[in-house]
């Protein structure tokens, strides 16, 4: 049965480890799936650029009408996976058996993906498909990135990767910027010439304290999320590196917060006489899509198909959608029923997975409508 078939290739899925830049093994068993179909498939050269395992995988499997094309995403990547996956099932629900993430994220995307190439092996569909499978999506879509959009077939697409309610349409996700302070001062023995030295961490926390972190309004969000420096209790540290982000909606205030983080850097370093060598990257550039676009009209048409109320939403995350519409590629963001992603809670219930194939197959109807 079909349930069944899908169940079984989410669960064989998941159980391939995958973090990013350990994409081989599930990039050659989605290539192996889809020839063993008879489905055109092909691995780009993104692998090196975006430091991932694997290049994209691309499949494309012609329609009925041979101009049309709709594009289909999910990545392959996961977040650090520690152990190993089992998937197990209880009410329903897919999760693991351990301590580890379940993947889900995308996973369930993949699955669908997939299964979409099975039935369309024995009747196509009545547009081309276009299915990417990217790599690299959790550290900062590289995947994506380096997909080389100008040899697409599709005008227009959906990405399978919003950990949310089928229901859900994402239609606005932040800028996203990181910043990486390294603060160096000088080391002496904290307890024979502790005046000798400098301290690094002093500096870099002064430099946190003197940060507005958290919610800074609807649309804005900053955080410190890693610390390190130091080599013993008994020494002033000279080496401190400070991570951290800051996120927007809003172009301008998301600039705005990275700034005033790397303000607070520069300032606490001087107040402490240390060197600091500070390096802020824009990840992924942020997006609003109009209410005319056609890839949100498919996915409202898509949701109200399968006998949901679609809802649009804000995002504080990233996906490859950031990815693609920066570079002119009209797509959006539908959900793909998962729950607590990048963490062991992470799970998705059998009726949501065959919900998002449902979905799937609903957003194929209306792109031929």
């Amino acid at each position: 049965m079909a349930r069944d078939r899908l169940i079984d290739r989410f669960v064989r899925l998941c159980e391939i480890p995958s973090p990013t830049g350990a994409e081989r093994e599930i990039a050659d068993a989605i290539l192996g799936e889809l020839r063993s179909l008879g489905v055109a498939a092909e691995e780009d050269v993104a692998a090196a650029a975006a430091g991932a395992g694997a290049g994209n995988v691309i499949a494309r499997i012609p329609g009925s009408d041979a101009d049309r094309w709709l594009l289909l995403c999910a990545h392959v990547d996961t977040v650090p996976v520690t152990g190993r996956i089992e998937v197990t099932e209880s009410d329903g629900v897919l999760h693991t058996a351990g301590q580890t993430i379940l993947g889900a994220d995308d996973k369930a995307g993949v699955a669908v993906l997939l299964e979409l190439a099975t039935l369309a092996a024995s009747e196509p569909p009545p547009i081309g498909l276009e299915l990417v499978f990217t790599v690299a999506e959790e550290h900062g879509l590289r995947g994506a990135k380096e997909l080389d959009v100008s040899a697409l077939r599709s005008e227009v697409g959906l990405v399978l990767d919003h950990a949310a309610p089928l229901e859900e349409i994402v239609v606005a996700a932040p800028t996203y910027h990181h910043l990486v302070a390294a603060f160096e001062g000088v080391e002496a023995h904290a307890g024979i010439a502790p005046e000798e030295g400098r301290s690094a961490i002093a500096a870099a926390c002064a430099a946190v304290a003197a940060m507005q972190l958290g919610r800074l309004d609807a649309g804005t969000t900053a955080n410190v999320g890693r610390i390190e420096g130091g080599t013993a209790a008994n020494v002033v540290p000279g080496r401190c590196r400070v991570e951290g982000e800051a996120r927007g909606i809003d172009e301008d205030r998301a600039a705005a917060a990275i700034g005033a983080m790397a303000d607070a850097c520069t300032w606490a370093a001087s107040e402490r006489s240390c060197d600091l060598d500070l390096d802020l990257t824009e990840f992924f550039r942020g997006y609003r899509i109009p209410s005319a676009s056609p890839a949100l009209r498919i996915a409202r048409a898509a949701v109200a198909r399968i006998g949901l109320a679609p809802r649009e939403i804000e995002t504080g995350g990233g996906s490859d959608v950031n990815a693609l519409r920066a570079r002119g590629f009209d797509c959006a963001l539908l959900a793909n029923g998962a729950r607590d992603n990048h963490t062991p809670a992470e799970s998705i219930s059998i009726e949501r997975l065959e919900g998002l194939l449902s979905l799937a197959e609903a957003a194929v109807a209306e792109a031929a409508a």
